[in-house]
């Protein structure tokens, strides 16, 4: 997925580390992507830039597209990164310039390393189910993956761990001895967490990995704070369970992971370590072929925003 935003700012990742539990809610910044879908950005957000390597979070829906063309993101470049595709309601055909042509369908893992260069587009497919709801994550590869060969996959089963009242399916990394198909380059967990009403679980956690939790559909109780959808809580380092408590039916999104130390820029859809490489990349999506070509999509691709005035510095995480 594409950050659309025709003004993109250089963000500051990491932000603030912390050495231990808080409990800290994060509200999403309201997005337009492409011409129908509007998403709720959950990072980066003012305070907080990262969680472990997971640095981008959009979640968009439900929304009613039965008369609409739903999820329309043109061909865009993308480096340095990993692109997770999540979702609980509809489909997304993705296109690549790899070649790639997926469709993506509820929990489901889509799951594309840019490394050095890609290019893709996403959107509903023509005939498609009247809702579309999900998440749009990206993880920041670190430096000796950073430069890697690009690559697509799917994943249509992913291992799931259950307990009294709780569904987890795990998307990325590992939770509770279940580990994950996709390939991660840092250690990382993405977990999807259903739980039926009045269900109290305590989920086990990894001291050295930071948490965030983001819902998705009902009202859940996190650690003692009510967190309803669109809304993401951020829970530091330090912590060997998770008390839940679903008030309804419930699902969010567990993300987790080592924080990441090293310093970089993130701009429109790059992830790099200087300003002059993020310029750089700019002027290839407009000017070589570098990113290659999306086949298929009918329509032209994104042009790249102009950069800011200001110089692109890196940045990194202080705990």
């Amino acid at each position: 997925m594409s950050n659309l935003d025709l003004r993109p700012s250089p963000t500051r990742c990491g932000g603030e580390g912390s050495s231990g539990p808080v409990k800290e809610l994060l509200t999403g910044r309201q997005v337009q992507l492409g011409e129908s879908t509007q998403v709720r950005r959950l990072l980066p957000n003012l305070g907080r830039r990262m969680v472990g390597a997971w640095c981008f979070v959009d979640h968009y829906g439900p929304d009613d597209i039965a008369d609409e063309p739903g999820m329309q993101v043109p061909p865009h470049p993308h480096m340095g990164l990993q692109t997770v595709s999540w979702l609980h309601e509809g489909e997304v055909l993705h296109r690549d310039s790899l070649g790639s042509l997926q469709t993506v369908r509820p929990y489901e893992l889509g799951l594309m390393t840019s490394g050095r260069a890609i290019s893709h587009s996403e959107e509903s497919p023509r005939e498609h189910a009247r809702l579309l709801h999900g998440a749009q994550l990206w993880v920041a590869l670190p430096e000796e993956h950073r430069h890697t060969a690009p690559a697509f996959e799917h994943h249509g089963r992913l291992p799931v761990v259950t307990a009294p009242g709780l569904r987890s399916t795990v998307i990325m990394g590992e939770l509770d001895g279940a580990a994950s198909p996709g390939t991660a380059y840092t250690p990382l967990v993405g977990a999807d967490l259903a739980l039926t009403e009045g269900a109290a679980v305590r989920l086990p956690l990894e001291r050295d990995f930071e948490y965030a939790v983001l819902a998705m559909t009902g009202s859940i109780d996190v650690d003692g704070v009510r967190v309803e959808p669109g809304a993401m809580l951020y829970l530091g380092c330090g912590r060997t369970e998770l008390p839940l408590l679903a008030r309804t039916d419930s699902s969010v999104l567990l993300l987790g992971g080592e924080p990441f130390e090293e310093r970089i820029v993130m701009w429109w859809n790059f992830i790099g370590r200087s300003g002059e490489e993020i310029t750089q990349a700019r002027e290839d999506w407009m000017s070589t072929p570098r990113f290659g070509e999306v086949h298929g999509y009918d329509g032209a691709r994104l042009r790249a925003p102009e950069l800011p005035a200001l110089a692109l510095k890196p940045r990194g995480r202080v705990r």
